[in-house]
């Protein structure tokens, strides 16, 4: 799915690096506890989440996230704008809650990988 269309589906204002809205994505996850995002999740493309710190854009440039998209119409500090531009990743911002949202991009074919406990 192409950036572009995420930005279309949430209704997402963009924040930073417009010129990459068409990159594709193949998959997402949704969460605030980045934590839990390096623990259990790998090769996801967008980020969901309503936390708003620059631990998110870090955690993201760690995991190779192309995209992330603040819930609740969050909104994050020009210094974490600055960061995510550095790292190329598209930031945007959405009215949606994060169910809603999550329930949105898979409803309209983009999946979250499993995750499998060992």
């Amino acid at each position: 799915m192409k950036i572009s269309t995420i930005k279309d589906l949430l209704e997402a204002e963009v924040l930073c690096c417009e010129e990459n809205l068409g990159n594709h994505v193949y998959s997402a996850c949704g969460s605030d506890m980045m934590s839990d995002v390096l623990a259990y999740v790998k090769d996801q493309a967008v980020l969901l989440t309503g936390l708003v710190n620059p631990q998110v854009i870090r955690t993201a440039e760690m995991m190779d996230m192309k995209c992330i998209v603040f819930v609740r119409s969050k909104r994050p500090s020009q210094d974490m704008i600055s960061l995510a531009e550095d790292n190329g990743i598209v930031m945007m911002s959405t009215e949606k809650r994060m169910y809603d949202a999550c329930g949105t991009l898979y409803t309209n074919g983009l999946i979250g990988k499993k995750v499998v406990h060992v």
